[in-house]
Order: structure tokens, then sequence, then C-alpha cells
């Protein structure tokens, strides 16, 4: 009986419905199509909220991204998806956005900048998925990342990526930070996908128990992200920038859910690598998305999740980002399939009832990447709407079984 109830669970579930899948291969295929138009000579830029270029300076986290995004349509005989991955290859190699005489890469093709992990580790996962997807050039964007990750980001003693230098690799920010680190995970799980060397996945479970385990063991189930070098917590970062696009004020509810998720996948790899199972990444995974809901669902009674809250649970951003409902949606499916609770389930339901409602924008193109408690365009955190990485991979990833990196489980 057990079984006849969980079999009729599973077929109620709206991501083994056919007409949902159909529908995610749909808005899928039309967020392909409208960001495509960000392509300019040198990478690609930023769409303003009418689904126009905002100016033609190729940046470089919108490129890595792009061509990650089109690496996983080329797996998926989306035709028209490897010239553009090419385009973003042949970019990030050849053209203003790498610096080609110290390493590494810059945000924009303005000029020097700082040189982040965050940036980098999209780079990574451009390689990774490129060379998944077979595409020319991928292996060498791969391992020309993978090569400045090792002489430079990665702190051996401390299994952690360093945050930043200068461009010319001097002056080492004395931060340490989980957003860089939970974008570093994804990469090591593509990059474990694509190369099979064990060490990408051995970093992959480092960062996963420090951040997913370790640290929200030490702060009551919460993942805080701002720290000194010495792991001490700084609960003011950030407070005179409270809605900063990386590094918020306080507690972001979407980083707990999408942390979440990467434990599950972190669960699939060690799986797939056939490594002994690890008790804790489901326990924490549950316990992260719980906590993710608690602080950041409808806190001020209007649907959807919040940016950011304070310590004390509090709002502080009260703006619903596009990203934040798409991680949740992703993660809300995978714990369903993995446990088999239905109020999983429903969560993933009530997280694309809301991105269809108030962020899918069918005239201008693409999602609106930012929403008022009301439900109305805003500018706060995201005033442009650059990015097809999170919407587009929410619709990928309730068409695959849970896997270490999406390029993989594609293959």
């Amino acid at each position: 009986m057990d079984d006849l109830h969980a079999a009729s669970r599973a077929s109620a579930a709206w991501a083994d419905r056919r007409d949902h899948r159909e529908w995610l291969r749909t808005e899928g295929r039309r967020l392909l199509r409208h960001y495509a138009r960000a392509r300019v000579p040198r990478g690609f830029a930023t769409l303003g909220n009418d689904g126009l270029l905002v100016d033609k300076v190729p940046q470089g986290i919108v490129t890595a991204r792009k061509v990650h995004c089109y690496s996983l349509a080329t797996l998926m005989g989306i035709p028209g998806a490897s010239a553009l991955a090419g385009h973003g290859i042949a970019a990030l190699l050849d053209g203003p956005l790498r610096d080609h005489a110290a390493g590494g890469w810059f945000e924009d093709a303005s000029g020097p900048s700082r040189k982040k992990a965050y940036l980098h580790a999209f780079m990574a996962l451009a390689g990774a998925s490129a060379t998944m997807a077979g595409l020319p050039r991928g292996q060498e964007l791969m391992q020309a990342a993978t090569d400045i990750i090792d002489r430079h980001f990665w702190i051996a003693s401390e299994k952690v990526m360093q945050p930043s230098f200068a461009a010319d690799w001097s002056d080492p920010e004395a931060y340490r930070g989980a957003n860089c680190n939970m974008h570093t995970t994804e990469a090591c799980l593509a990059l474990s996908d694509a190369t099979g060397d064990p060490r990408w996945l051995d970093r992959a479970i480092a960062l996963a128990r420090r951040f997913g385990h370790d640290i929200p063991a030490a702060h009551d189930g919460l993942l805080p992200e701002h720290f000194a070098p010495d792991w001490t917590l700084l609960p003011d970062y950030g407070a005179d920038q409270p809605a900063d696009d990386t590094r918020p004020y306080g507690l972001t509810p979407g980083h707990h859910a999408e942390w979440a998720g990467l434990l599950l996948k972190v669960e699939a790899a060690c799986e797939k690598a056939g490594r002994p199972a690890m008790d804790w990444p489901l326990t924490d995974a549950v316990a992260l998305f719980d906590r993710s809901v608690e602080l950041g669902w409808a806190p001020d009674g209007q649907p959807g999740m919040v940016y950011t809250v304070g310590f004390d649970g509090t709002v502080s951003v009260s703006m619903r980002a596009y990203w934040v409902q798409a991680e949740l949606a992703n993660t809300a499916l995978m714990l369903y399939r993995r446990t088999n609770e239905p109020r999983f389930e429903a969560i993933y339901r009530k997280a694309w009832d809301f991105i269809a409602d108030r962020l899918i924008d069918y005239d201008a193109g693409g999602w609106r990447h930012e929403v008022n408690a009301s439900g109305h365009l805003s500018g706060i955190v995201y005033p442009t709407r650059e990015d097809l990485y999170h919407d587009f991979q929410a619709t990928v990833t309730p068409l695959i079984p849970t896997s270490a990196s999406l390029a993989g489980g594609l293959r």
C-alpha cells in the first residue's frame, strides 16, 4: 500500500507531467531566443527591462553564463546554440575580457578591475559545460580557468577560495565569503563531471561541508555569509549597502535554498563516483531549505521569497528577486525527488506559480529580475535584465534526474 501511495504521489507531481515538461521546454527556448540579442562583437552585454541592449560593453559574468547556458542548450539539441556558445568562448579566450598579460579575467571590457573568485568560478563552469557539450575550444577555456583558480584563488590550507585580488594579483582581500564559494562548489561539480579528476569532487565536498554543514551547525541552522580571514563572523558587513547584488547584508534565504540544492548534488556526485555515503548532506539540505522558507517566503503577507532578512529575522530587502524564486523551485523539486515528501512538491508549484504570475515578461522578453511585494517591477537590487543563467537552469533542472551538474546530467 505504501508503494501504491508513493506511486500515486509521484504521478501527480508537476515535473512528471507531460504538459508541465513541455511548458518548461517552451519557456526555456523562449529565454534562449530572447537572450541571444545580448550578443555583441566581443562577447555578451546587458539587456534592460525593455529587452534591448543597455550598451555594447561585453560583461565577463554575462558572457561566461551565456557560454554555460548555450552549452546546455547544445547538449539538448537546440539549433543555433552551439554558435552562440562558441561566440562567447572565443570572446573569453581572445577578447578584452581576458587579461592577456597577467592572466585571469576582468569584470567587463572597459579596462582592468579586481580579479574576483565569483567571476572565475563561472569561467570554470562555462569551460566545463562547453567541454561536455563537445564545443571547439571548450577544453581550452576550462584549462585556462582552472589554471588561474589553482594558481591564485584556491587556498589549500582552508579549502576555500580567496575572494579577490587587485588586477595584478597583489592585494588579496581580507575577507571570506559564502557566495563565491557557493558558485565554486557548482563549478567543481561540473569540473568533476567534465574531467573525472577526483580533486574537483574533493573540493566540492569540502566547500559543501563548511558552508552547508559546519557553519549552520555553529549558527542555529542559519547560514551567515560574511567572515574575516580567521573565520570570525562579520555580522554588520554590508549594512551600509544592504541591497548589494553579491554581498548583501544579513541573511539571504535564497542562498539557503541554493546551498541545500548543492548538498543534494554533492550527494549525487558521490554516489556516481562510488564513494561511501555521507550522513549529513540530506539532513542538512532539508534543514537549510526549511530555514529558507521560514525566513523568506511571504514574511510581509505577500507571496514570493524576499531578498534578505536581518539576523533577527526582520525583512531587510523585501524585493522578490528572480533568482531566489528559481533556486527555491529547483531545490524543492530535488528534495521531493529525494524524499518523496509532498510538501516539497507543493513549494515547487508555489514557486512556479509566482514566477509565471509576477516574473515572466511575455512582452519585453526574459524575466523581470526584481519585483516589489505588490508584484510591480522594481530596480533596487537589479536595475537591468542581464541574466539567462538562473531562469534557464530552472527550466532544465526538472527535465533530468538530480546530478552533479546540469551538463553532466544532460550528457
